[in-house]
């Protein structure tokens, strides 16, 4: 049991990054909040540097030899981190599904049609699906027709990527925007 102990302790100093006096390493290669090189030098020098410019070293490449540092302020830095990381889960693209029956009317047909544009205009993908019940599976025909219909009705602001195929009692076709 100690020994899972210790190794969840090793993954969370993997995780992260050695600042300020947790740096023990020396000498090390620093580089300036301008950004130019400092070249390599004490720990404790850079330390000093770091705290003349009111700021922090942080060791930015542990694996590098001499290991390289910076001198950044690190609250600020792990703020754009963590902004940074959520902005790119603000939109994942969703598959919606619309349904439909093989005997539907033509304005039904066209409302769940134009509820599929808006779901395009959101850059989510669409997933028609034909179902069929009972005796409706003798004409499957007729599902093909009604998917043709809709991918030509759609054209202007979808493209088809996976085609119409049949999946036990139901015909499934997904759209994805342009």
């Amino acid at each position: 049991m100690s020994r899972f102990r210790t190794f969840e302790r090793n993954a969370d100093k993997k995780n992260t990054q050695r600042i300020n006096e947790a740096i023990r390493i020396t000498p090390v290669r620093v580089v300036s909040a301008e950004g130019e090189q400092l070249g390599v030098i004490p720990t404790e020098e850079a330390l000093l540097k770091a705290r003349e410019a009111g700021l922090d070293l942080v060791e930015v490449a542990p694996t590098e030899r001499p290991p390289v540092c910076r001198i950044m302020d690190y609250g600020k830095f792990k703020y754009q981190q963590k902004k940074r990381h959520s902005k790119g889960h603000t939109h994942q693209s969703q598959n919606k599904e619309v349904r439909l029956r093989p005997k539907i009317g033509d304005h039904d047909l066209m409302t769940k049609v134009n509820r599929a544009k808006g779901f395009l205009a959101k850059h989510d993908k669409v997933v028609f699906s034909v179902i069929f019940r009972g005796r409706e599976n003798a004409h499957v025909d007729e599902g093909f027709k009604l998917v043709e219909r809709v991918t030509k009705e759609l054209e202007e602001v979808a493209k088809v990527e996976q085609g119409p195929g049949m999946q036990g009692r139901r015909i499934i076709v997904t759209y994805a925007p342009k």
